[in-house]
C-alpha cells in the first residue's frame, strides 16, 4: 500500500497503487440537480434502483436545505439575515450549520492573514458588476466597500453560539466554502443510507467515499491551463478524501487590456491577475474548497508553503504567463512519484 509521507492523526491519502476494492453486487447510478447556483452530481453504487434513488433524494434534500441557510442570493437565508443584523451591540444566535461554516472560515482567515475572508461580500458585489460592465470599480466605491470588509469585524461567542458583526454595511459571502460543506453533508447522508461507494461533485468541489467495485479509486481529472478545451491533462485516483480546484480558466474578464479572475482578493477588492489553477486534496471537502480559494489568493509560493505546513493536505498549483506554465506539487505527491510517472493524456 502506498500512502503519502505527509500524514497526520491517521489521515492517509491513497493513490492508484493501492489494492482494488473487492467486487460487490452493486449497480452504478448517477443523479444531477442544480443547487447553490451549480450542478450537484451524485454517482453511487447501490444494491438496487429504489435504494439508490432514496439515498440520492435524501442527499439532495440536505443540499437544498443548506442552500436555504447559506446562500447569499436568497434574501431570507440565515446568512443574509445575519448580514443585515450589523453593526450590532451583541451577537446573533445562529444555527449549527451556519456556525460550523463561519467558524471554520474564521479560523482559516486568521491562519492566512485574511487571504480567505467571508466578509468579502461588498467587494464581490462590486466585482460582479465590473465583470458585467467590463469597467473597473471607482476608487470611491472600493474605499466604501473596504470599510465593511475584514474578518476582524466578526466576533464569535462559542458558549452562546452567537456571531456579531461590528461594521456597517457588511455582507457575508460563503462562495469559497459552502459548496464544499454541502458536498460533505450529502456524502454523509448517503453513508447514513448504507451507500459507502459514492462521489458527490458540487460544481468541481468533490467529496469521495469508498472506491467503486473492482476499482482502485475514483478517477479525478486535473485540467491543464494550456488546453483551451479544459480537458484533464493528468488524473488522480483517490478514495475517502476530497478534492477541489479553484481557477480562472473559464471565469475571467478583460478590462483595459488586462485579464482579471472572478476570484476576488480580499486585500484589494479586485479580481486576481495571475492566471492559475489550484487543486487541493484534503480529508474533507469543506477544507479542500476553502483552501483552494485561499491558496489562489496567497499565490503559488506562499500558498504551497502554507499547504506544506499542514498534515493530510496535498496540492497542485499551476500558473501560466504567456505560453509558459509552471507547476508546483506538494511533497506528498512528489514523494510518491505521482506527478513524474502518471500518464499524460
Amino acid at each position: 500500500m502506498i500512502t503519502f509521507l505527509k500524514t497526520c492523526l491517521g489521515t492517509l491519502l491513497m493513490l492508484a497503487a493501492t489494492a482494488a476494492a473487492p467486487a460487490e453486487e452493486l449497480e452504478r447510478f448517477a443523479y444531477t440537480q442544480v443547487h447553490m447556483g451549480a450542478p450537484f452530481r451524485i454517482v453511487l453504487y447501490g444494491p438496487d434502483r429504489e435504494t439508490a434513488g432514496k439515498a440520492a433524494a435524501a442527499a439532495f434534500a440536505r443540499v437544498k436545505r443548506l442552500d436555504e441557510i447559506l446562500s447569499d442570493y436568497k434574501p431570507e437565508s440565515e446568512l443574509n439575515r445575519l448580514s443585515r443584523s450589523g453593526p450590532a451591540p451583541r451577537g446573533v444566535k445562529v444555527g449549527n450549520e451556519l456556525w460550523t461554516v463561519l467558524s471554520r472560515a474564521q479560523t482559516l482567515s486568521r491562519e492566512t492573514g485574511g487571504a480567505f475572508d467571508v466578509t468579502v461580500g461588498p467587494y464581490v458585489r462590486l466585482w460582479r458588476r465590473a465583470r458585467r460592465n467590463k469597467k473597473m470599480p471607482t476608487e470611491r466605491l472600493l474605499a466604501e466597500a473596504k470599510a465593511s470588509v475584514g474578518y476582524r469585524h466578526l466576533r464569535f461567542d462559542e458558549h452562546r453560539r452567537t456571531v456579531q458583526l461590528t461594521a456597517a454595511k457588511m455582507r457575508l459571502d460563503l462562495g469559497g466554502i459552502a459548496k464544499g460543506y454541502a458536498a460533505d453533508e450529502a456524502l454523509a447522508v448517503l453513508k447514513h443510507h448504507g451507500i459507502t461507494r459514492a462521489l458527490v461533485d458540487a460544481g468541481g468541489d468533490i467529496a469521495l467515499g469508498a472506491a467503486p467495485p473492482d476499482r482502485k479509486g475514483w478517477k479525478i481529472g486535473v485540467a491543464s491551463l494550456a488546453g483551451a478545451d479544459g480537458k484533464p491533462s493528468r488524473h488522480l485516483v483517490l478514495s475517502n478524501v476530497a478534492v477541489a480546484t479553484s481557477g480562472d480558466a473559464h471565469q475571467f474578464v478583460e478590462i483595459d487590456g488586462r485579464r482579471y479572475s472572478h476570484i476576488v482578493d480580499p486585500h484589494t477588492g479586485l479580481g486576481l491577475t495571475v492566471r492559475s489553477s489550484v487543486t487541493i486534496i484534503a480529508p474533507d471537502c469543506i477544507t479542500a474548497d476553502s483552501l483552494a480559494s485561499a491558496v489562489s489568493v496567497l499565490g503559488p509560493r506562499r500558498g504551497m508553503k502554507f499547504v506544506e505546513a499542514r498534515c493530510g493536505i496535498e496540492a497542485i498549483v499551476m500558473t501560466r504567463e504567456g505560453e509558459v506554465t509552471k507547476t508546483l506539487v506538494s511533497t506528498g505527491l512528489r514523494s510518491e512519484g505521482w506527478f513524474r510517472n502518471v500518464e499524460r493524456e
